[in-house]
């Protein structure tokens, strides 16, 4: 296995490994449809699925800047799981009772994508091993302990506390002192996902215009109806339904609303077969750690690695990347990490690095709305659990625009608000300082640091994020 310079950016290696398909055409002129989807990622593509489904004489169109799975959806890691953010604000804000019902609705939204794939033909390389998440510091066993002690009190008594030897059974990490293990996760493929869902879509007649940029979301007032305006014209619907994750600064009006974080990944070669006698990783588990800089990663179908993380964390004045390009930094600190957990992958060329940024709410809680009055609606906050969380937000837009009273739109991220983002340039020394507390808290623990670093328990605190 020799190191040789990876592809950068290109998007993703995910879409690089499917081939770009034709886009689709762009808007041109003005229309007027019942439901007006701003976004081509997986909430969406999601809330349109189900929008047409439930309501086939609905008319419905999908706006996409780029092309479906541009964002976030066609660049995550690859896990469908039920984490979501928010759960600990919700149960103080609204009762454990209501926290419990939405960490079930997540638990079913596994279950239900995985069904959907089923349904619909759509091979996304899917594989339900669960999910593993590794302690290998002190430190992180306290915080590992402590996480399984919130979810079996939140009723997840299907979560396992594992020993180092039952977690080398599973996925041989080396270093691991104890792991995490829940049943409710799959590895996926995100672009196969994202590629499947609009073919879907469109099958049940969902309209989708890529190459079409939304500039600006407008209220519906007196006798007009609510606006999107595109490069391509302008859009009048009933309801306008901002899915836009990461890329929300963008629209006018939106620059403070949900921070674009930027994360990174990398992918190796396919690895020989050697490599996985040693590590083991038959059950596809997806890999995930306790540090506070948090790693995330998938075997993938071909026998590769794919490993993410934190690298440049946001860019000033909410910008979003171009293409993917990943500053060759953050490919060495992710490469470090490989190396780091699987000493047999060093040497192994790393073929491919690419970002992608997920939308972050002010408080770090996910959240979905429809204002009847003006027709506007919007899902995300995801703080990167959106693989699962979208098809939860798609599903619950479904109920809100047909006006259905339903469990989901009882579960209490439903017209959850936050306040804005501070301004530049307080935006960008928070989030910067706030990650390089993390990093230099995850150094203090790989030392001789027996419980969870202040530096980070100060960090959370000025974040918001417990």
């Amino acid at each position: 296995m020799a190191v040789s310079t990876p592809v950068n950016g290109g998007v993703s290696f995910w879409h690089a490994a499917l081939g770009r398909l034709v886009e689709r055409p762009a808007l041109d002129g003005s229309v007027e449809v019942d439901v007006a989807v701003v976004g081509g990622g997986y909430t969406g593509l999601w809330a349109a699925y189900y929008l047409k489904q439930a309501d086939p004489s609905l008319r419905v169109a999908v706006l996409e800047q780029r092309f479906c799975g541009y964002g976030a959806s066609g660049r995550n890691g690859g896990w469908l799981y039920n984490g979501f953010a928010g759960r600990g604000v919700f149960a103080r804000r609204h009762g454990k009772d209501r926290a419990v019902a939405m960490q079930r609705a997540m638990n079913d939204s596994v279950a239900e994508v995985l069904r959907v794939c089923d349904a619909e033909g759509i091979d996304a390389d899917q594989v339900q091993g669960g999910v593993l998440e590794v302690a290998r510091t002190p430190a992180q066993v306290l915080r590992l302990d402590a996480f399984v002690a919130d979810e079996h009190a939140f009723g997840e008594t299907e979560v396992q506390r594992l020993g180092a030897a039952e977690a080398a059974e599973r996925i041989g990490v080396d270093g691991a002192l104890a792991a995490s293990w829940t049943p409710h996760g799959a590895r996926i493929q995100p672009a196969k996902l994202v590629r499947g869902l609009a073919e879907a879509a469109e099958r049940l007649g969902v309209e989708i215009y890529e190459r079409t940029t939304v500039t600006e979301i407008l209220p519906a007032t007196g006798t007009a109806p609510a606006r999107a305006l595109t490069s391509g014209g302008e859009v009048r619907a009933r309801y306008v339904l901002r899915c836009t994750e990461g890329f929300t600064a963008n629209l006018r009006g939106e620059k403070r609303s949900w921070l674009p974080m930027n994360s990174s990944m990398i992918v190796t070669e396919p690895l020989p077969a050697s490599f996985w006698a040693a590590v083991g990783w038959e059950g596809r588990d997806t890999l995930g750690d306790f540090a506070h800089a948090y790693m995330y990663a998938q075997r993938t179908a071909d026998d590769r690695i794919a490993l993410g993380g934190r690298g440049v964390p946001y860019r000033f004045g909410s910008r979003t990347d171009h293409d993917g390009s990943t500053p060759q930094r953050t490919v060495d600190q992710l490469t470090e990490i490989l190396t780091r957990f699987f000493p047999a992958a060093r040497g192994a060329a790393v073929e491919h690095a690419w970002s992608g940024v997920l939308g972050v709410p002010r408080d770090w809680c996910s959240t979905v709305a429809l204002d009847r009055a003006t027709g506007l609606g919007w899902a995300g906050g995801y703080v990167g659990s959106g693989v699962t969380t979208t098809n939860l937000a798609g599903r619950t837009l479904r109920d809100l625009v047909l006006e259905r009273p339903t469990e989901l739109t009882g579960l209490p991220w439903v017209d959850h608000t936050v306040r804005r983002w501070e301004i530049e340039p307080l935006r960008w020394l928070g989030v910067h300082g706030l990650y390089a507390a993390y990093h230099l808290a995850d150094a203090h623990e790989r030392g001789a640091r027996a419980r969870t670093s202040p530096v980070a328990l100060v960090a959370d605190a000025v974040s918001g994020r417990h």
